[in-house]
Parts: structure tokens; C-alpha cells; sequence
């Protein structure tokens, strides 16, 4: 069983200071909901095979805004949560904000990056442009107009990180293929609006793309349901989405999020700070096969993306991350 709390005022206040004698691990969420079927999901599923294989129980919120980040730390660490996990980007600076005031308190953020970490802050990203070059590959191959599409949501560097990787992955296999791309938003907004999600995708569409690749959290339910509506193929992102249209969603880049949460309770207090990067080598990312789209992938298709998988993880094949000089050549954003 898990306490769900959600921030309204007061009552919040008192929600979270009823359990403050015990010391649980804390989970709070990005904006976009727990259930938005993408990130945010993939780490409450963590924490729920964390609270299963212990019998151990953990706090979770939803927050409702912008301005409740830094408010659910110190309240969290004021109850006496540790550690208290964070996921997005966004958390990294209130985390650097807050750490210092409670040293005993281990804080853990999953995507985010700081200058300095503080000693008691442990923080998880991943190589999203390795799992992304991958389902690109998969994406041109599945392609037969020769173009393909990718939905980012909020438009910053780390989801600009994923269409890089996607559009490198997909020339590999053609030179020639097309790739367009959109953006949702420059806001948190982005993140949970399918119904921008859904006109992005029939935009594409009349440009002619037959593969969308959405990496834009409950937007992306939009993206998926609407290519699955007009008969295109979509790509999943961070959980396994290959269920939600089967037979529809050629694939998943998988982003274990639920890995990274999950290690973090394992851990506990004690566990391991500094910084953390996972990536192929390291089953951090990696792209979905299952029933559900195991016949739009071919044995050939497969064959090919393995053998790039493996070149990766051995250096033989270098993708160039989007952060190496804020610019992608693969792809005009």
C-alpha cells in the first residue's frame, strides 16, 4: 500500500506530517501525472516492485505545479522520508536548493544535472540518444513513404537529446529518409497535453511520415492513439508502450526509470551518491519486443539493430549526443 498526497494548502501540510515518525522512502512525481502511461509511470512501477519484494512502503505525490518542487522536498524531509527520489529534469535545482539543509537526508534525482552535487544528492541520467539511434534504425526500415516524424514535448535540451539519436539511428539505414519534427511546447504544459499531441501527429502525416516517434510523456498517449487511428506506426517511449495499440506501435525506447527508482530504495539512506549515466551497456536504455509488435519486426530488421546495439556498447559505433555542441546535423529542430 502506498500514501497518495496530493498539495492543497494545509491539508497537504498535514497529510505529509502524519507519518513523519517513520522513515520511508518518498517519491515525487514530474508534471504529466503518475499515470501518464510514459516516465512518470515507469518510476512509480518501480517503486511498487521495490514495496512488493520488501513488503516496505513509500510516500508518493503528484505535484500540481511548478511552484510545489522545492515545498514537497522540505516537507518530505521534514516527515523524515529518506530517501526521497525525484524524477525530471526540473527537480535538479530545487534539489541543489534544498540538500544542504538536511544532510542526513539521502535526495536522489532521475534526469537531471547539476555543476557540483552536494554529498548527500545522487543524480541518474541516461544516454537516451543510444536507445533513440536504435528505434530509428527500426523507424526507416519500417518506413515505406521515407519519411518519418518525431514528437519531443517540452522543448529543452534532453528531449532534443532523443531526436538526435533517432535521426542518426534512421539515416544509418537510409541517407535519403526524411525526418520531421516537432516540438509540443516550451512549458511543463507540454508534457500532458495529447491533444497537441494528436494535431502534431495528423500534421505530420500529411507530410507524409508513416512513423511517429513521440517522446513527450502523457502527450504521446495523443501521438500513439492517433497514429493508430489513421494507420500509421508510432514508437513508445521511457515505459513499454507496445500494448497500448498492439499490433500499431512498432516500438519502445525503453528508459529504465523503473531501474533507477527501484536501485534507489534498494539503496536507502546509505546508498550510493554522486553521479550515476546508464546507457546500453548498462540495460539503462533499450528498445521493447514483445507479442504486441513482434510481427512489424522482421528477423532482419532485429538482426541489424542487435548488431548496432552491440557496436555501441563495444565503441565501434559513436552516436553523437545532442549536448556535445547544442546542435543535432541529423536533424533540423
Amino acid at each position: 500500500m502506498t500514501l497518495m498526497t496530493k498539495f492543497m494548502g494545509a491539508a497537504a501540510a498535514l497529510a505529509l506530517s502524519a507519518g513523519a515518525a517513520l522513515a520511508e522512502p518518498a517519491l515525487i512525481f514530474d508534471l504529466g501525472g503518475k499515470f501518464d502511461k510514459s516516465f512518470n509511470e515507469a518510476a512509480f512501477n518501480g517503486a511498487q516492485r521495490w514495496a512488493e519484494e520488501t513488503g516496505g512502503t513509500f510516500r508518493e505525490i503528484e505535484l500540481q505545479s511548478e511552484a510545489q518542487r522545492e515545498q514537497a522536498l522540505r516537507r518530505f524531509a521534514e516527515a523524515g522520508a529518506n530517501p526521497i527520489i525525484t524524477t525530471g529534469f526540473a527537480f535538479a535545482t530545487p534539489v541543489d536548493a534544498v540538500a544542504g539543509d538536511y544532510p542526513d537526508t539521502k535526495f536522489v534525482n532521475i534526469d537531471g544535472w547539476l555543476p557540483e552535487i552536494p554529498a548527500n544528492v545522487q543524480m541518474i541520467s541516461f544516454q537516451e540518444h543510444e536507445g533513440s539511434y536504435l528505434v530509428g534504425m527500426l523507424a526507416a526500415q519500417a518506413s515505406k513513404s521515407g519519411t518519418i516524424g518525431f514528437i519531443g514535448g517540452m522543448d529543452i535540451p534532453l528531449i532534443r537529446h532523443f531526436g538526435c539519436g533517432y535521426a542518426q539511428g534512421a539515416k544509418a539505414v537510409n541517407p535519403d529518409i526524411k525526418i520531421v519534427a516537432n516540438m509540443t511546447g516550451t512549458t511543463p504544459s507540454a508534457w500532458n497535453d495529447p491533444v497537441k499531441g494528436s494535431e502534431l501527429t495528423k500534421a505530420q502525416i500529411s507530410q507524409g511520415a508513416d512513423v511517429v516517434y513521440a517522446a513527450a510523456g502523457g502527450t504521446g498517449v495523443g501521438v500513439l492513439q492517433t497514429a493508430a487511428d489513421e494507420d500509421i506506426l508510432s514508437i513508445g517511449v521511457d515505459s513499454n508502450q507496445n500494448h497500448l495499440h498492439p499490433g500499431k506501435v512498432l516500438t519502445s525506447m525503453l528508459k529504465r526509470v523503473d531501474v533507477a527508482v527501484y536501485n534507489a530504495m534498494k539503496n536507502g539512506a546509505d546508498g550510493v551518491t554522486g553521479s550515476m549515466v546508464l546507457g546500453l551497456a548498462e540495460e539503462g536504455v533499450g528498445y521493447a519486443m514483445d507479442d504486441n509488435n513482434a510481427p512489424l519486426v522482421s528477423d532482419a530488421m532485429k538482426a541489424s539493430v542487435e548488431d548496432a546495439r552491440q557496436k555501441i556498447i563495444d565503441g565501434e559505433l559513436e552516436v553523437v549526443a545532442y549536448y556535445a555542441n547544442d546542435s543535432c546535423p541529423a536533424l533540423d529542430f
